[in-house]
Protein backbone atom coordinates (compact mmCIF):
# COMPACT_ATOMS: atom_id res chain seq x y z
CA UNK A 1 0.00 0.00 0.00
CA UNK A 2 1.65 2.04 -0.55
CA UNK A 3 1.96 4.83 1.45
CA UNK A 4 0.45 1.90 1.80
CA UNK A 5 -0.75 -0.49 0.12
CA UNK A 6 -3.88 -5.36 -0.18
CA UNK A 7 -6.20 -9.25 -2.28
CA UNK A 8 -9.12 -10.79 -0.22
CA UNK A 9 -7.67 -14.27 0.38
CA UNK A 10 -9.67 -17.62 0.21
CA UNK A 11 -11.10 -17.69 4.05
CA UNK A 12 -10.88 -13.57 4.05
CA UNK A 13 -14.45 -13.84 5.62
CA UNK A 14 -13.32 -16.29 8.56
CA UNK A 15 -10.22 -14.29 9.27
CA UNK A 16 -11.31 -10.78 8.74
CA UNK A 17 -12.82 -10.53 12.29
CA UNK A 18 -9.63 -11.25 14.03
CA UNK A 19 -8.04 -9.08 11.87
CA UNK A 20 -10.14 -6.23 12.72
CA UNK A 21 -9.87 -6.57 16.27
CA UNK A 22 -6.64 -6.35 16.23
CA UNK A 23 -6.34 -2.67 15.71
CA UNK A 24 -5.60 -1.98 18.94
CA UNK A 25 -2.24 -3.00 20.73
CA UNK A 26 0.65 -1.89 22.84
CA UNK A 27 2.22 1.34 20.81
CA UNK A 28 5.90 0.22 21.57
CA UNK A 29 8.53 -1.63 19.43
CA UNK A 30 8.07 -5.18 19.65
CA UNK A 31 10.55 -8.01 18.74
CA UNK A 32 9.98 -11.60 18.08
CA UNK A 33 11.41 -14.65 17.27
CA UNK A 34 10.56 -17.72 15.59
CA UNK A 35 10.65 -21.00 15.77
CA UNK A 36 13.62 -22.78 15.31
CA UNK A 37 12.82 -26.56 15.13
CA UNK A 38 14.08 -28.65 12.34
CA UNK A 39 17.18 -26.53 11.59
CA UNK A 40 20.55 -27.44 12.45
CA UNK A 41 22.65 -27.69 15.69
CA UNK A 42 25.55 -25.46 14.76
CA UNK A 43 24.09 -22.47 16.58
CA UNK A 44 24.71 -19.47 13.85
CA UNK A 45 21.26 -17.57 13.95
CA UNK A 46 20.70 -15.10 11.16
CA UNK A 47 17.45 -12.41 11.52
CA UNK A 48 14.56 -11.20 9.18
CA UNK A 49 13.97 -8.12 10.42
CA UNK A 50 10.00 -6.69 9.63
CA UNK A 51 8.77 -3.33 10.26
CA UNK A 52 4.71 -2.57 9.97
CA UNK A 53 2.05 -1.27 11.83
CA UNK A 54 1.58 -3.47 15.00
CA UNK A 55 -0.47 -0.84 16.63
CA UNK A 56 -3.39 1.89 15.63
CA UNK A 57 -5.41 1.78 13.18
CA UNK A 58 -3.82 -0.18 10.59
CA UNK A 59 -2.51 -2.75 12.65
CA UNK A 60 -4.90 -5.20 11.25
CA UNK A 61 -2.65 -5.20 8.21
CA UNK A 62 0.53 -4.84 10.17
CA UNK A 63 -0.12 -8.25 11.89
CA UNK A 64 -1.29 -10.32 9.43
CA UNK A 65 1.67 -9.44 7.34
CA UNK A 66 3.90 -10.11 10.47
CA UNK A 67 2.36 -13.64 11.16
CA UNK A 68 3.04 -14.29 7.12
CA UNK A 69 6.19 -13.80 7.67
CA UNK A 70 6.87 -15.91 10.82
CA UNK A 71 5.07 -18.95 9.00
CA UNK A 72 7.43 -18.59 6.31
CA UNK A 73 10.24 -18.67 8.80
CA UNK A 74 8.85 -21.37 10.62
CA UNK A 75 8.43 -23.54 7.06
CA UNK A 76 12.12 -22.88 6.09
CA UNK A 77 13.46 -23.95 9.85
CA UNK A 78 11.77 -26.90 9.94
CA UNK A 79 12.70 -28.04 6.75
CA UNK A 80 16.09 -27.10 7.01
CA UNK A 81 16.19 -24.33 3.78
CA UNK A 82 19.12 -22.86 5.48
CA UNK A 83 21.69 -25.48 6.43
CA UNK A 84 23.84 -24.23 9.46
CA UNK A 85 21.33 -21.84 9.82
CA UNK A 86 19.04 -20.84 12.98
CA UNK A 87 16.17 -18.43 11.31
CA UNK A 88 14.91 -15.76 13.70
CA UNK A 89 11.82 -12.89 13.50
CA UNK A 90 12.77 -9.78 14.47
CA UNK A 91 9.58 -8.01 14.34
CA UNK A 92 9.26 -3.87 15.21
CA UNK A 93 6.22 -1.39 15.20
CA UNK A 94 6.52 1.27 13.14
CA UNK A 95 2.91 2.97 14.03
CA UNK A 96 2.17 3.92 10.08
CA UNK A 97 4.68 6.70 10.85
CA UNK A 98 7.72 7.53 9.04
CA UNK A 99 9.55 8.19 12.35
CA UNK A 100 9.01 5.33 14.33
CA UNK A 101 9.60 3.19 11.31
CA UNK A 102 13.19 5.09 10.26
CA UNK A 103 13.85 4.38 14.36
CA UNK A 104 12.66 0.82 14.18
CA UNK A 105 15.34 0.54 10.97
CA UNK A 106 18.24 2.04 12.71
CA UNK A 107 17.36 -0.59 15.36
CA UNK A 108 17.67 -3.42 13.19
CA UNK A 109 20.49 -1.99 11.03
CA UNK A 110 22.66 -2.45 14.14
CA UNK A 111 22.06 -5.84 14.93
CA UNK A 112 24.61 -7.25 13.56
CA UNK A 113 22.72 -10.66 13.16
CA UNK A 114 19.88 -9.18 10.72
CA UNK A 115 20.22 -9.71 7.18
CA UNK A 116 17.16 -8.52 5.62
CA UNK A 117 13.67 -7.23 6.48
CA UNK A 118 10.11 -7.59 5.14
CA UNK A 119 8.11 -4.04 5.06
CA UNK A 120 6.73 -1.66 5.56
CA UNK A 121 3.13 -0.89 4.81
CA UNK A 122 3.30 2.67 4.02
CA UNK A 123 5.04 4.31 1.32
CA UNK A 124 5.62 7.00 3.22
CA UNK A 125 7.59 4.54 5.74
CA UNK A 126 9.35 2.80 3.39
CA UNK A 127 11.09 6.33 2.24
CA UNK A 128 12.24 6.36 5.24
CA UNK A 129 13.26 3.14 5.49
CA UNK A 130 15.39 2.83 2.37
CA UNK A 131 18.43 5.07 2.92
CA UNK A 132 19.42 3.69 6.34
CA UNK A 133 18.83 -0.35 5.49
CA UNK A 134 20.60 0.60 2.41
CA UNK A 135 23.41 1.87 3.88
CA UNK A 136 23.51 -1.07 5.98
CA UNK A 137 23.60 -3.65 2.74
CA UNK A 138 20.65 -4.92 4.20
CA UNK A 139 17.92 -6.50 1.67
CA UNK A 140 14.33 -4.63 2.05
CA UNK A 141 11.06 -5.88 0.37
CA UNK A 142 7.69 -4.20 0.60
CA UNK A 143 4.58 -6.49 0.49
CA UNK A 144 3.04 -3.16 0.36
CA UNK A 145 4.33 -0.30 -0.52
CA UNK A 146 3.06 0.82 -4.28
CA UNK A 147 4.25 4.05 -4.88
CA UNK A 148 6.34 3.95 -7.94
CA UNK A 149 8.82 6.68 -7.00
CA UNK A 150 10.00 4.24 -4.44
CA UNK A 151 12.28 2.10 -7.19
CA UNK A 152 12.13 4.43 -10.01
CA UNK A 153 12.84 7.71 -8.56
CA UNK A 154 11.08 11.15 -8.32
CA UNK A 155 11.41 12.01 -12.18
CA UNK A 156 9.29 8.83 -13.27
CA UNK A 157 9.36 10.08 -17.03
CA UNK A 158 13.33 9.23 -16.64
CA UNK A 159 12.99 5.95 -14.42
CA UNK A 160 16.58 5.46 -12.15
CA UNK A 161 17.14 2.89 -9.25
CA UNK A 162 18.27 4.96 -5.95
CA UNK A 163 18.37 1.60 -3.84
CA UNK A 164 19.85 -1.25 -5.20
CA UNK A 165 18.66 -3.38 -1.95
CA UNK A 166 15.00 -1.90 -2.06
CA UNK A 167 12.19 -4.51 -3.89
CA UNK A 168 8.83 -5.06 -3.38
CA UNK A 169 6.23 -7.92 -4.20
CA UNK A 170 3.09 -6.08 -4.79
CA UNK A 171 2.34 -3.80 -8.14
CA UNK A 172 2.57 -0.13 -8.10
CA UNK A 173 0.19 2.77 -8.01
CA UNK A 174 1.28 3.75 -11.62
CA UNK A 175 -0.19 0.36 -12.58
CA UNK A 176 -2.84 0.03 -9.90
CA UNK A 177 -4.57 3.90 -10.79
CA UNK A 178 -4.51 3.34 -14.17
CA UNK A 179 -6.56 -0.33 -13.57
CA UNK A 180 -8.79 1.59 -11.40
CA UNK A 181 -9.49 4.74 -14.63
CA UNK A 182 -9.78 2.16 -17.09
CA UNK A 183 -12.34 0.33 -15.03
CA UNK A 184 -14.35 2.90 -14.16
CA UNK A 185 -14.30 4.46 -17.77
CA UNK A 186 -15.39 0.75 -19.28
CA UNK A 187 -18.49 0.94 -16.63
CA UNK A 188 -19.45 4.35 -18.70
CA UNK A 189 -18.07 6.56 -15.67
CA UNK A 190 -16.40 9.73 -17.37
CA UNK A 191 -17.15 12.24 -14.76
CA UNK A 192 -15.22 11.61 -11.21
CA UNK A 193 -13.76 13.68 -8.44
CA UNK A 194 -10.98 12.78 -6.07
CA UNK A 195 -9.87 13.12 -2.83
CA UNK A 196 -6.42 12.39 -1.35
CA UNK A 197 -5.21 12.70 1.90
CA UNK A 198 -1.85 14.70 0.97
CA UNK A 199 0.41 11.17 2.30
CA UNK A 200 2.40 9.75 -0.74
CA UNK A 201 0.29 6.98 -0.77
CA UNK A 202 -2.79 8.59 -1.76
CA UNK A 203 -1.58 11.48 -3.51
CA UNK A 204 0.49 9.50 -5.81
CA UNK A 205 -2.21 7.00 -6.54
CA UNK A 206 -4.61 9.80 -7.15
CA UNK A 207 -2.07 10.94 -9.58
CA UNK A 208 -2.14 8.28 -11.60
CA UNK A 209 -5.78 7.61 -11.88
CA UNK A 210 -5.93 11.19 -13.11
CA UNK A 211 -3.40 11.28 -16.14
CA UNK A 212 -4.81 8.07 -16.89
CA UNK A 213 -8.69 8.94 -16.64
CA UNK A 214 -8.05 12.02 -17.94
CA UNK A 215 -6.15 10.80 -21.34
CA UNK A 216 -9.08 8.15 -21.45
CA UNK A 217 -11.25 10.61 -22.12
CA UNK A 218 -12.57 11.27 -18.57
CA UNK A 219 -13.30 14.69 -16.79
CA UNK A 220 -11.99 15.43 -13.25
CA UNK A 221 -14.91 17.45 -11.77
CA UNK A 222 -13.37 18.20 -8.66
CA UNK A 223 -9.88 17.81 -6.88
CA UNK A 224 -9.84 17.85 -2.92
CA UNK A 225 -7.97 17.35 -0.07
CA UNK A 226 -7.54 16.39 3.75
CA UNK A 227 -5.83 15.90 6.28
CA UNK A 228 -5.07 12.17 8.31
CA UNK A 229 -6.19 13.18 11.35
CA UNK A 230 -9.23 14.97 9.96
CA UNK A 231 -12.97 13.52 11.49
CA UNK A 232 -15.43 16.02 9.70
CA UNK A 233 -15.37 15.58 5.95
CA UNK A 234 -18.61 17.81 5.43
CA UNK A 235 -16.67 20.81 3.84
CA UNK A 236 -14.81 18.51 1.33
CA UNK A 237 -17.98 16.49 0.46
CA UNK A 238 -20.48 19.96 0.14
CA UNK A 239 -17.29 21.16 -2.62
CA UNK A 240 -17.47 17.51 -4.34
CA UNK A 241 -21.53 17.52 -4.00
CA UNK A 242 -21.35 20.87 -5.77
CA UNK A 243 -19.89 19.09 -8.93
CA UNK A 244 -22.17 16.50 -9.56
CA UNK A 245 -19.27 13.36 -9.87
CA UNK A 246 -20.51 9.75 -11.13
CA UNK A 247 -17.74 8.57 -8.56
CA UNK A 248 -15.47 9.80 -6.31
CA UNK A 249 -11.84 8.50 -6.36
CA UNK A 250 -10.01 8.41 -2.85
CA UNK A 251 -6.09 8.20 -2.36
CA UNK A 252 -5.15 6.65 1.05
CA UNK A 253 -6.40 4.61 3.59
CA UNK A 254 -9.21 2.83 5.27
CA UNK A 255 -9.50 4.78 8.48
CA UNK A 256 -10.30 8.14 6.58
CA UNK A 257 -12.03 6.06 3.60
CA UNK A 258 -14.67 4.25 5.49
CA UNK A 259 -15.90 7.64 7.70
CA UNK A 260 -15.95 9.79 4.24
CA UNK A 261 -17.95 6.99 2.22
CA UNK A 262 -20.69 6.94 5.07
CA UNK A 263 -20.42 10.70 5.36
CA UNK A 264 -20.64 11.81 2.10
CA UNK A 265 -23.84 8.97 1.71
CA UNK A 266 -25.36 10.69 4.82
CA UNK A 267 -25.37 13.86 3.03
CA UNK A 268 -26.99 12.76 -0.17
CA UNK A 269 -23.77 11.90 -2.51
CA UNK A 270 -25.02 8.64 -3.39
CA UNK A 271 -22.32 7.88 -5.76
CA UNK A 272 -19.69 5.03 -5.21
CA UNK A 273 -16.15 5.54 -3.69
CA UNK A 274 -13.21 4.12 -5.09
CA UNK A 275 -9.95 3.83 -4.19
CA UNK A 276 -6.48 1.50 -4.24
CA UNK A 277 -5.64 -1.19 -1.88
CA UNK A 278 -5.53 1.67 1.42
CA UNK A 279 -9.16 0.55 1.28
CA UNK A 280 -9.36 -2.95 1.19
CA UNK A 281 -9.63 -4.53 4.31
CA UNK A 282 -13.06 -5.79 6.21
CA UNK A 283 -12.30 -2.65 8.60
CA UNK A 284 -13.32 -0.24 5.58
CA UNK A 285 -16.99 -1.73 5.36
CA UNK A 286 -17.03 -1.58 9.50
CA UNK A 287 -16.14 2.11 9.01
CA UNK A 288 -18.33 3.25 6.30
CA UNK A 289 -21.32 1.04 7.38
CA UNK A 290 -24.09 -0.38 5.28
CA UNK A 291 -24.21 2.63 2.53
CA UNK A 292 -20.91 1.35 1.41
CA UNK A 293 -22.44 -1.67 -0.88
CA UNK A 294 -21.37 -0.53 -4.65
CA UNK A 295 -17.93 0.86 -3.22
CA UNK A 296 -14.68 -0.02 -4.82
CA UNK A 297 -11.59 -0.92 -4.14
CA UNK A 298 -8.50 -2.41 -6.77
CA UNK A 299 -5.98 -4.39 -4.92
CA UNK A 300 -2.86 -6.58 -5.73
CA UNK A 301 -2.87 -10.18 -7.52
CA UNK A 302 -5.82 -12.10 -8.00
CA UNK A 303 -8.12 -13.56 -5.28
CA UNK A 304 -6.89 -16.96 -3.97
CA UNK A 305 -9.14 -19.41 -4.78
CA UNK A 306 -7.81 -18.89 -8.23
CA UNK A 307 -4.72 -20.07 -6.64
CA UNK A 308 -3.82 -23.33 -5.97
CA UNK A 309 -0.57 -22.00 -3.93
CA UNK A 310 -2.73 -19.59 -2.57
CA UNK A 311 -5.05 -22.22 -0.90
CA UNK A 312 -1.58 -23.73 0.79
CA UNK A 313 -0.63 -20.61 2.04
CA UNK A 314 -4.16 -20.08 3.78
CA UNK A 315 -4.06 -23.74 4.84
CA UNK A 316 -0.85 -23.37 6.52
CA UNK A 317 -1.52 -20.41 8.20
CA UNK A 318 -4.77 -21.60 9.78
CA UNK A 319 -2.98 -24.71 11.11
CA UNK A 320 0.10 -22.43 12.23
CA UNK A 321 -2.93 -21.17 14.88
CA UNK A 322 -2.22 -17.13 14.58
CA UNK A 323 -5.00 -15.38 16.74
CA UNK A 324 -4.82 -12.60 13.95
CA UNK A 325 -5.96 -13.25 10.28
CA UNK A 326 -3.51 -12.84 7.15
CA UNK A 327 -5.18 -9.21 6.27
CA UNK A 328 -4.89 -8.43 2.26
CA UNK A 329 -1.12 -7.82 2.43
CA UNK A 330 -0.34 -11.07 4.20
CA UNK A 331 0.50 -13.90 0.88
CA UNK A 332 2.77 -10.59 -0.65
CA UNK A 333 4.27 -10.35 3.16
CA UNK A 334 4.81 -14.62 3.03
CA UNK A 335 6.12 -14.53 -0.67
CA UNK A 336 8.70 -11.50 0.67
CA UNK A 337 9.86 -13.78 3.49
CA UNK A 338 10.44 -16.63 1.17
CA UNK A 339 12.06 -14.66 -1.44
CA UNK A 340 14.98 -13.37 1.30
CA UNK A 341 15.05 -17.30 1.98
CA UNK A 342 15.48 -18.23 -1.42
CA UNK A 343 18.23 -15.67 -1.39
CA UNK A 344 19.91 -16.78 1.89
CA UNK A 345 20.59 -20.43 0.38
CA UNK A 346 23.27 -18.69 -2.03
CA UNK A 347 24.35 -15.95 0.33
CA UNK A 348 24.81 -17.70 3.39
CA UNK A 349 26.41 -21.14 1.75
CA UNK A 350 29.79 -20.45 2.81
CA UNK A 351 29.26 -17.38 4.97
CA UNK A 352 30.92 -17.22 8.72
CA UNK A 353 28.99 -14.37 9.73
CA UNK A 354 25.50 -12.59 8.66
CA UNK A 355 27.13 -9.26 8.18
CA UNK A 356 29.68 -10.07 5.44
CA UNK A 357 26.49 -12.06 3.75
CA UNK A 358 24.32 -8.73 3.77
CA UNK A 359 25.35 -7.60 0.17
CA UNK A 360 25.78 -11.10 -1.23
CA UNK A 361 21.89 -11.36 -0.17
CA UNK A 362 21.21 -8.30 -1.69
CA UNK A 363 22.38 -9.54 -4.99
CA UNK A 364 20.74 -12.84 -4.57
CA UNK A 365 17.33 -11.76 -3.83
CA UNK A 366 17.60 -9.66 -7.28
CA UNK A 367 17.44 -13.12 -9.25
CA UNK A 368 15.45 -15.16 -7.69
CA UNK A 369 12.57 -16.95 -9.97
CA UNK A 370 9.97 -18.78 -8.02
CA UNK A 371 6.37 -19.63 -7.62
CA UNK A 372 5.18 -18.44 -4.68
CA UNK A 373 1.68 -18.01 -2.57
CA UNK A 374 0.90 -15.04 -5.26
CA UNK A 375 2.29 -16.20 -8.28
CA UNK A 376 5.19 -16.45 -9.87
CA UNK A 377 7.89 -13.91 -7.85
CA UNK A 378 11.04 -12.21 -9.60
CA UNK A 379 11.85 -8.23 -9.87
CA UNK A 380 12.69 -6.57 -12.84
CA UNK A 381 15.50 -3.65 -13.24
CA UNK A 382 13.75 -1.44 -10.39
CA UNK A 383 13.58 -4.53 -7.90
CA UNK A 384 10.04 -4.28 -8.80
CA UNK A 385 7.34 -6.99 -8.98
CA UNK A 386 7.17 -8.46 -12.59
CA UNK A 387 3.64 -9.48 -11.92
CA UNK A 388 0.81 -6.96 -12.81
CA UNK A 389 -2.30 -8.77 -11.84
CA UNK A 390 -5.06 -6.86 -10.21
CA UNK A 391 -8.23 -7.06 -8.89
CA UNK A 392 -11.38 -4.44 -8.75
CA UNK A 393 -13.23 -5.56 -5.71
CA UNK A 394 -16.72 -4.49 -4.95
CA UNK A 395 -18.64 -4.16 -1.76
CA UNK A 396 -21.10 -6.52 -2.26
CA UNK A 397 -23.98 -7.39 0.84
CA UNK A 398 -21.50 -6.35 3.34
CA UNK A 399 -18.54 -8.01 1.72
CA UNK A 400 -15.39 -7.70 -0.40
CA UNK A 401 -16.00 -9.32 -3.51
CA UNK A 402 -14.30 -9.65 -6.55
CA UNK A 403 -15.44 -7.80 -9.73
CA UNK A 404 -12.65 -8.17 -12.52
CA UNK A 405 -9.09 -9.38 -12.70
CA UNK A 406 -6.73 -8.72 -14.95
CA UNK A 407 -3.26 -9.00 -16.28
CA UNK A 408 -3.04 -5.48 -16.66
CA UNK A 409 -0.95 -4.27 -19.98
CA UNK A 410 -1.71 -0.63 -20.79
CA UNK A 411 -0.04 1.19 -17.52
Amino acid sequence: MTISRRTVLAGFAGLAATVTLSACGSRTATTETAGTSGTASSGKTVKIGFIAPLSGGLSAMGTGMRNSVDLAIKQANESGAIPGWTLELAAEDDQAQPDPGRNAATKLAGDADVIAVVGPLNSSVGQALQPVLDAANITLISPANTNPTLTKGADLANPKRAYHSYFRTCTTDDVQGPFAAKYLLDNGIKEVATVHDKKAYGQGLVEAFTKAFTEGGGTIVAAETINPDDKDYSAVITKVAAASPKALYYGGEYPNAGPLSQQMKSAGLNVPLMGGDGLFDAAYIELAGSTSNGDLATSVGAPAETLPSAKAFVDAYAAAGYAEGYSAYGMYAYDAANAIIEGLKTSLASASDVASARQATVEAVGKVDFEGASGRVAFDEYGDSVSRVLTVYKVTEGKWAADKTEDFKDA
